[in-house]
């Protein structure tokens, strides 16, 4: 049995399913041991190290807006979005930065330069997850579709009313491995095995060619594309998803308190506010690549991606899903 294809080892005797799920459309993902990480793709994912979660279930979806809208229903949350940023907690930010607003890509229509990111997203006053590409747009045919534009506190609050949590890294990136080990992609190690298309990721020549081969130009509806072996839906492209990890590179992570055992990841990590180029912003780490992520820019569509993100900043991009642990 070749290594992209054999289970993940257990660390002991597998743990078996405990009983009926604590919510609906939740997957029990067994106790195992797996490489985490990868050293053939960008240095943030290297060193490959050894590391063992213990069981937990796991959202086979992505958090829909038909979930958050719920939510918002019955607590009257605020996204983070749809509140104004205060000048206090960014001295020097310029006026026009400090309104409700969130991060859009748009589609520069020229050749840009790939090594900035600034040439495609863009901070829209009223984009929220109520008007995810702007005011004047709408939730209309996207009830199913993943929530987008929350900040970390966003999905945060979403699971405490939900009675769950937000996964670590390192149970994300089991999860997403669906039991397969050393696999590149969640389903095995071709990106579209027998020409079928795997995931809603961009083809083409990013950022301006977009061949629409999968059927979607933006997100896609949750469970659109075939679940890995755990049977979690769309777990590489769609939408990035946040994980409860501070993001650090992995060979600078110290797990001085439990060791490669159920990691948690850094303590803390600070990186800079785009937008202002002078504000420390802690960031958290986001996996599982998005419908912007192609063969030219950002092969990050597999489970050993990782990327850290701004715990203030939300996008179009990026959403969630929650876990319980026994």
């Amino acid at each position: 049995m070749s290594t992209a294809t054999s289970l993940i080892s257990p660390r002991k005797a597998p743990t078996r399913r405990r009983g009926k799920a604590p919510f609906e459309n939740m997957m029990w993902i067994p106790s195992g041991t797996f490489m985490m990480g990868s050293n053939n793709h960008y240095p943030e994912e290297a060193p490959a190290h050894p590391v063992t979660v213990d069981g937990f279930w796991m959202d086979q979806y992505a958090v829909t807006n038909a979930q958050f809208s719920r939510f918002v229903e019955n607590t009257n949350y605020v996204t983070s979005a749809e509140r104004a940023p205060r000048l206090e907690d960014y001295p020097g930010a310029k006026p026009e930065m400090l309104v409700p607003a969130s991060v859009v890509f748009i589609r520069p229509g020229y050749a840009v330069d790939l090594r900035n990111h600034l040439n495609w997203w863009t901070y829209v006053p009223g984009a929220s997850w109520r008007h995810p590409l702007g005011p004047a747009t709408s939730l209309k045919g996207l009830h199913k579709h993943p929530v987008v534009h929350v900040a970390y506190e966003d999905a945060a609050a979403y699971a405490e009313w939900a009675g769950k949590e937000l996964p670590t890294e390192a149970e994300w990136e089991f999860a997403a491995r669906g039991g397969l080990e050393a696999a590149e992609f969640v389903w095995g190690n071709e990106f579209e095995p027998d020409g079928k298309v795997m995931a809603n990721t961009w083809q083409g020549d990013f950022p301006n060619e977009n061949l629409l081969s999968d059927g979607f130009e933006w997100t896609a509806p949750v469970g659109s594309f075939p679940p890995n072996g755990y049977g979690l839906y769309e777990m590489a492209g769609n939408v990035w998803e946040w994980t409860t990890d501070w993001y650090q590179e992995h060979s600078k992570i110290e797990h001085s308190c439990c060791g490669s055992i159920n990691p948690r990841g850094a303590l803390r990590e600070e990186s800079f506010d785009p937008c202002t180029a002078s504000i420390p912003i802690p960031r958290k780490v986001m996996k599982g690549g998005s419908f912007l992520c192609a063969p030219n820019y950002c092969r990050r569509y597999r489970p050993a991606a990782r990327m850290g993100q701004p715990v203030d900043t939300s996008t179009c991009h990026l959403g969630f899903r929650c876990v319980v642990r026994v």
